[in-house]
Order: structure tokens, then sequence, then C-alpha cells
């Protein structure tokens, strides 16, 4: 898997990035920056809400934290849910599709006997 899918603030705007998003939100970017981002984010209404609820917090210096934090805490959860999906994945066993042919060909052979008991 990319790891861009893994990352939390990446796919906010393919034209802003991660760091750039962070600056803008410590009001640490020129004016003229900030409005190319605003402007941006404008075109993105999703993005537009994610920044809304990313100012409503009041120590803006912890924004990268809790972000790096997420960004751990999303990876580490598309790990375990690999790792699950690989131990539930069905391996190739070639003695499995065996058992099930010899089955397969004992109820055959059951029913043809069967049958032909029936019949006499």
């Amino acid at each position: 898997m990319s790891e861009n899918y893994k990352d939390i603030l990446s796919h906010l705007s393919t034209e802003v990035n991660q760091e750039t998003l962070l600056l803008y939100l410590q009001n640490k970017l020129s004016e003229e920056k900030k409005h190319e981002v605003e402007k941006i984010l404008l075109e993105n209404e999703f993005a537009d809400d994610a920044v809304e609820g990313l100012q409503e917090i009041k120590d803006k210096q912890q924004i990268a934290y809790m972000v790096e934090i997420l960004n751990r805490n999303l990876k580490s959860k598309l790990k375990k849910k690999k790792q699950q999906r690989e131990k539930m994945k069905l391996k190739d066993q070639p003695w499995l599709y065996i058992a099930v042919l010899i089955l397969i060909l004992l109820m055959v052979l059951s029913y043809i006997f069967i049958r032909r008991m029936l019949q006499q």
C-alpha cells in the first residue's frame, strides 16, 4: 500500500502539501502564501471543513504533534488489518484440493453403488 494513503493530511488538497498547511494553521506564512492556500481550500469543500476544524484547536503548536499521532495510529491499524487479512487468506494447500476431490469421488461412487443396489 502506498505510504501516501497512510498520511492524514496528505489528501486534503493535492496542491497544498502538509507542511504548508501546518504553517498556514500556525500563522507562519506570508500574506501572499496565505491567500494562495485559502484560494485552493475554497475550491475543496472537504479540505476547507478540515482546516476549519483544525483552526478550532487552541494550541496551534500541537497540531503537528496531533497529526503525527494520528498518522502513527492509522499506520498501526492498517498494519493490523493487513495482518488479519493475511491470516484469513486461504493459502494454497494441495492436500486440501486432493481431500475435496477424494470426497466428491466417494460421494459419486456411493450414489452409483446405491442406485445399482436399488435397481436389483
